[in-house]
């Protein structure tokens, strides 16, 4: 079986509704995760986008939220979900925004795609004091037993 990654908020490759964004309520989306591999010791989360700043012509690609060391037992994450509602065991990295926790999707120009990524890893990571998204990346290498990916799209109607 295959690690899989869904939200009740959206479809692969479809829309985000506006309150998982800056036009909206800027909640995180409610996620669902199920087989994940035996072995596997915790579970990372990095939600990015690579369009940034315009999807005609991206120049880098932007952490909105950078999660690890959830537990391996863990089934999901709750709409909106609050620091205190984490497992205590997980950890929070520093998203481009320089901050930790979720900045949902604010693209100014066009539509971007959303990568929500969980990666399923064969160690518990030491305290990385809120890594970047290329800190925890570098962090998780070699240690990465299975990945998927949802993609999540938006762009702003104003």
């Amino acid at each position: 079986m295959t690690l899989t990654l869904t939200s009740p908020a959206f479809t692969h490759n479809g829309p985000m509704p506006a309150r998982l964004t800056c036009d909206g309520r800027d909640l995180s989306p409610e996620l669902r995760w199920s087989n994940v591999p035996t072995g596997t010791q915790s579970l990372a989360l990095i939600v990015d986008d690579p369009d940034a700043p315009d999807p005609a012509a991206p120049r880098m690609t932007w952490a909105h939220w950078v999660l690890y060391n959830l537990p391996p037992t863990t089934v999901g994450l709750p709409e909106g979900v609050a620091v205190r509602d984490l497992p205590s065991e997980t950890r929070q990295g520093v998203n481009d925004w320089g901050r930790t926790g979720y900045g949902g999707p604010c693209p100014p120009i066009g539509r971007h795609r959303y990568f929500h990524k969980l990666y399923a890893l064969d160690t518990v990571l030491p305290d990385l004091r809120q890594p970047t998204k290329a800190a925890l990346e570098q962090a998780m290498a070699g240690h990465v037993l299975a990945s998927v990916e949802l993609v999540g799209t938006y762009q702003r109607t104003r």
